[in-house]
Order: structure tokens, then sequence, then C-alpha cells
């Protein structure tokens, strides 16, 4: 491969980090710019191609955060910039509230044909994940005449105060926020390394479903009131926790046995980024609504709401969005979709096979990665200061991420202790190894300062 390839494929530093360019703009944005983001590192991007950004300075580096698993078919991935311009040049807004637009039923379409289950489904369309679960939580009051939810220690839906109340994360999302929407309550989220309550790992998938059924629905809530319970395949911000399938298929059969709908949350772990079109395809699980968005437009603000076509019975007016499906949004999932199913979901478990094998033996070589668990690219490796204790290190974490980006390779932490790996779905084997190899040796060089 010529040299120049390597540099577009692979990091190039050329100047320390951050830049004097990048240090100008953060020192800039400091000012002026809403205290709430967080950064864990002074990138400031310009650019993008594939699985690398360029920084102000003209610093290359390799992507395997994807925009928080934004960007599924890699940044300005050609067929989509190409709908983008396309779309632009045509008709950039016109509002799907009042007017119709062809693209926004080819999408649709394909949306119900590649949702889970065979039955009719209809689609509603927003900006964003939030957007998304706050959509799903108005039907399914809308559609049960019920008012009260379920969701998981640990699980993030949103930060409008409505998927909020759901949100489990991190305190600091909730703090001084007032009173969140009523009628909310939480479960265990079957954790298979650390247990549902801290013990008995194997056996997490059956105590989490009896925290639901014995002890919600006989001492705090009525199931007859319980309108939905919101899950995530695979937890994105607790940690990038995989739920077991036998968990996973327990609460669709507890959800029917009392007449709940079972709300798939797969904002980030959908479009292809387990190696199939959805987490849930994974275990046979057919939910009656599935919320998604992140990487459904590879960059572009878009979410779509599937539900059971029985259950999307709402009438006109009860629920819409300006922005909503706007045809450029529209144009850049359309191209997605045929990209990711072109060959990128394919791609994903491929990749992530190659991953799991090249860090098959970190929990041995490594005193500090306690586990490596996840489906596809949606990989997540939690980090201790003790093996047996199993005692959270997230600050070791924190180092190793600090650490890559110094070497140029772009991670993010999910969760309190773990680093997630989720890069664009189209990345290769040889930056697949370049990023593996990278982390292992900051991971040692780490530890050697613990």
């Amino acid at each position: 491969m010529p040299v120049a390839e390597k540099k577009m494929n692979l990091p190039n530093l050329v100047t320390s980090l951050p830049g004097p360019k990048a240090k100008a703009i953060v020192e800039r944005d400091h000012k002026v710019i809403s205290p709430s983001y967080t950064r864990d590192y002074p990138l400031v991007a310009k650019s993008g191609l594939g699985a690398t950004i360029e920084d102000a300075d003209g610093n290359t580096f390799l992507d395997f955060a994807a925009g928080i698993a934004v960007v599924a078919t890699g940044h300005c991935h050609p067929q989509v910039v190409a709908a983008i311009r396309k779309q632009a040049g045509e008709l950039i807004h016109m509002s799907c509230t009042d007017f119709y637009y062809q693209g926004m039923v080819d999408l649709a379409e394909k949306l119900a044909a590649i949702a889970p289950g065979s039955g009719s489904k209809r689609v509603y369309f927003g900006n964003s994940g939030t957007e998304a679960i706050e959509a799903a939580m108005k039907l399914a009051r809308y559609h049960t005449r019920r008012d009260k939810f379920i969701a998981f220690y640990g699980c993030f839906h949103g930060r409008t105060m409505g998927s909020l109340s759901l949100t489990a994360s991190k305190a600091v999302q909730r703090k001084r926020f007032g009173s969140l929407l009523g009628g909310v309550f939480h479960a265990p989220y079957p954790n298979t390394y650390r247990g549902a309550y801290g013990v008995r790992p194997d056996h997490a998938a059956a105590d989490a479903l009896a925290q639901i059924e014995d002890e919600l629905f006989k001492r705090i809530v009525d199931p007859e009131e319980v309108a939905a319970i919101f899950v995530e395949p695979i937890q994105g911000e607790g940690g990038y926790l995989v739920a077991p399938a036998e968990f996973l298929q327990g609460l669709q059969r507890l959800c029917r046995k009392h007449g709940i709908l079972l709300v798939a949350d797969e904002v980030q772990s959908g479009m292809g980024r387990t190696g199939k079109w959805w987490a849930c395809d994974h275990v046979g699980v057919e939910p009656d609504i599935i919320c998604t968005a992140k990487g459904i437009a590879s960059g572009m603000p878009l979410c779509a709401v599937i539900a059971k076509a029985e259950v999307m019975d709402w009438q006109p007016g009860a629920h819409a969005s300006t922005f909503g499906g706007n045809p450029v949004s529209i144009a850049a999932a359309l191209a997605t979709l045929q990209v990711l199913e072109g060959g990128a979901i394919a791609n994903a478990a491929r990749i992530g096979e190659f991953i799991f094998r090249e860090t098959a033996g970190w929990r041995e070589r490594h005193k500090s990665v306690g586990d490596i668990r996840g489906e596809g690219l949606m990989i997540g490796i939690e980090f201790v200061r003790d093996k047996k204790t199993k005692e959270r290190a997230p600050d070791v974490r924190n180092k190793v991420i600090e650490a890559a980006f110094e070497k140029g390779l772009l991670v993010l932490g999910a969760g309190e202790n773990s680093l997630r790996l989720a890069p664009p779905l189209i990345v290769d084997e040889e930056q697949a190894e370049f990023a593996v190899q990278t982390l292992d040796g900051c991971i040692r060089e780490v530890e050697r300062s613990m």
C-alpha cells in the first residue's frame, strides 16, 4: 500500500496535541459555548473521510467513536454526500407535518420491512434519539390508556424531560432539574459480569426479571397501569452491557402477559452496528416499538419510531415535528441504508469478530481489564482495580483514553469505568489492528504507572 494511502487510513500526527490552531479554538470555545458539554480531550475536528478525522492543525486521527456511533457509513461517504447535495438542490424543507414527501414514504417502507416481526408497521420521524423516546412514551400512553413506565438502572434514553425521567445513568444528568415525569419506575439491568445485584452473574437475567415480577408488580405498581417497558438491548451509556437473550425473551413474555408494550431503544445499537440490523435480531425479540436515531442518516439529524401498525393508532394532531424527517435527512438516510445493506453490516460483524479475537487474551495479560463484551462494532472494555473485587477503575479508563488520543486514536468512555469501541461500520482490518495494538500499548503504559 502506498505511503500516501496509508496516511489517509491511519493516524498521522504533525504537531503536539493540541496544536496551536486547535488550542486557540478551544480557548475561544470556553468563552462562548455552553459548559454543559463534556469533552474528553481537545480534538478540534476540521474534516473527515471514512474512518479518519483531520483536525485544525492537519493532524489525522483514526476515529473509533464515529461521532458517538452516528457516522455509520464513515465520515462523508460519497454516496451519502451525493444524496445530500442532490436533495439540497431540489428541496430542503416543507414540513411533513402538513405536506407529503415521496422520500419519507420510501424510507418508512424500508424501515418497516427491516423491523423485527412480519406484521404491518408504521413510522414516525423526528430529529434525535431523545425525540424518538419522547414520541414512544406518548404513543404508549395514547395506545394503552395507561400512564406508568418501567426502565432500568444504567439506562440512557435522552436528556429532555420525558426521556430524562427514564434515564438512570448519571446523577449529574438529573441534578437541579426539579421534578421529572411521574409514574416511572426502575429495575436492575442484567449485568453478566457483575450480576443484577452485584452477585451471581450467572443468574443476572433471572434476578432482573424477578425484580420486576416479584417486587415492582407486587409492591410498587400494578402491571395493569404500566404502559410500556423501555429497554436497551445493549446499554450504551451504561457501559456497553449486553442483555442476555433469556432476559430480553423473558421481558417480551412478561409484557405480553400483562398487556404492556415492549419498547426497544436501539438509538445506538440499531442500524447495523451489532452486525445485524437490530440488536434485537440476535435474540429473536419482536418489540412493539423500536426507537432508532444516531446511525440512521450518517450524521444528519433524524430519528424514527417504528411501531406495529395497530399500536401506532393516534389521531392527526396527537404528535408531530416541524423539522422531523426533513427531505435532506431522509435522502441521507436512504443512501445510508443502501451502504449498510450493500456490505457495511456484514463488515461490522466481520471486523467485530476480528477485534474480539485480537483482544481475547487481554483479561489475562492486563491486570486492569475486567471484561470485554459486545456485538459487532459495539464493543465495551471494562477497567477494574482488582479482578476479584471488581472495584471500578474510572481513572485507569480515562488515562487510557487520553493516551490513545496522544497516539492518534479517538475513543470514548461508556458508563462509569468502561471504554467503548464504536467505529464507522466501514472500518477495515488494518485500521482495526492499529486500534487494538494502540490500545494494548496504552493499557500497558497506564498499568506501569499504577
